[in-house]
């Protein structure tokens, strides 16, 4: 990327508080042609459209040389995640890792995790007594997500410490404005996080626990096994703890509809949609590749060039949203791309889903909150998986 490009801009933390200004220059030309090559795709039906075209490669060893490929494509001594395959692989090993995980192998897993996470949330809002200000972040959007992470894949919660620091790597790899160091520390990230991930699940085969990773054990390889686990324990929470954060923050900024939400609780279900639309975890996916090419909105993308699908311009496109820079929880076919579409559909989504239901209206219950200490807040470097990275907020009381 060249500095003067749009990419660049977007991946420049200059503009990570505000992107927004830039995706609605993107969708001025729907299919937008960088200078190295790269397609950027930002309005709605064609984004859609792709996301749900085989001829768009999720592959990453189908980049060409030269573009980040993140630490999926390096010699990390493991196969590729299932997200980063194409049919007919992918489906294989999606359908394989939902059988413990959901319906209709397992209806009951997730909602059977419901009470533990709702004494999760009690116990961190429990701890704001006394305070009167709190990082929301440290202290409630990261921790639910993990233990509720750790809790699926039967991880001890208590090696958080340990692969804390793997994971944020990893996540920060598919940043492409990483760079080649990105790049490296992801897959060294990625092979040590293997390897602890590794010695784990054999202790899983000689002594099954509750969990996936057990379930899993009998139906898949040790390598897609760990290449799963490392993929599910990095995704399972980074993105979670972005959505909470980025509801917490609007909620703040829109004090009329904070008020209104909590005398009305059933405005909790459109509201957290609206979020994922308005402020959605996952800004874009930048690893696909046309295998073929693709006509799209009176543009031909090559094959073998490089395609980003801007799901956060897409979710704020006129054409399918009406007024879409308004934060509005009433909004009817709030069918959005916060967490994508196709056949790559986030996987953890309706546990993103729990856990929002259960910290949200729980926060914003129990805390009576003063206001922002900082806005915008510091924001992560990264631009794919965009969140603040710490949110102050000063409180003035607790309830029980």
């Amino acid at each position: 990327m060249t500095p003067d490009t749009i990419s660049a801009q977007i991946t420049d933390y200059a503009n990570r508080a505000d992107p927004y200004p830039l995706y609605a220059e993107l969708r001025n030309t729907p299919v937008r042609r960088e200078d190295d090559g790269t397609f950027l795709v930002s309005t709605y039906y064609e984004v859609r459209s792709l996301a749900n075209d085989p001829r768009l490669s999720n592959d990453t060893r189908n980049r060409p040389s030269g573009y980040a490929r993140t630490a999926e494509a390096e010699d990390t001594g493991l196969p590729a995640s299932f997200i980063f395959t194409d049919p007919p692989l992918h489906d294989q090993l999606r359908d394989t890792i939902n059988r413990p995980f959901g319906p209709p192998h397992s209806p009951r897993f997730l909602d059977g995790l419901r009470g533990e996470l709702a004494q999760v949330v009690t116990e961190l809002l429990d701890a704001f007594e006394g305070k009167d200000q709190v990082d929301i972040v440290e202290d409630f959007a990261y921790p639910l997500p993990v233990t509720a992470i750790c809790k699926v894949l039967g991880v001890p919660r208590e090696d958080e410490p340990r692969f804390h620091g793997w994971a944020d790597a990893l996540a920060s790899s598919l940043d492409p404005g990483a760079g080649e160091g990105g790049e490296e520390k992801g897959q060294r990230a990625r092979q040590e996080l293997g390897a602890y991930l590794s010695d784990l699940i054999e202790t899983k085969r000689r002594h099954p626990g509750p969990g996936i990773l057990s379930a899993l054990v009998p139906d898949m390889t040790p390598a897609d096994l760990e290449a799963t686990a490392v993929l599910l324990l990095v995704a399972g929470h980074e993105t979670t703890v972005n959505a909470i954060t980025n509801t917490t923050l609007t909620l703040l900024r829109h004090p009329d509809i904070l008020q209104r939400f909590q005398r009305e609780p059933e405005l909790g279900v459109p509201l957290i949609e609206e979020v994922l639309r308005y402020e959605p975890p996952v800004q874009f996916v930048p690893w696909t590749t046309a295998l073929a090419d693709i006509d799209v909105a009176g543009t031909t993308i090559p094959e073998g060039s490089p395609v980003w699908l801007m799901l956060a311009a897409a979710n704020r496109d006129p054409r399918r949203f009406k007024d879409p820079d308004r934060f509005d929880p009433d909004r009817r076919d709030n069918e959005h791309l916060g967490f994508y579409t196709g056949i790559h559909y986030c996987f953890g989504a309706p546990l993103a889903r729990i856990e929002l239901h259960l910290a949200v209206p729980e926060l914003f219950r129990r805390v009576k909150f003063s206001g922002l200490l900082q806005d915008p807040p510091p924001y992560r470097t990264n631009a794919v998986l965009r969140g603040p990275r710490h949110l102050p907020v000063a409180i003035e009381g607790l309830t029980a």
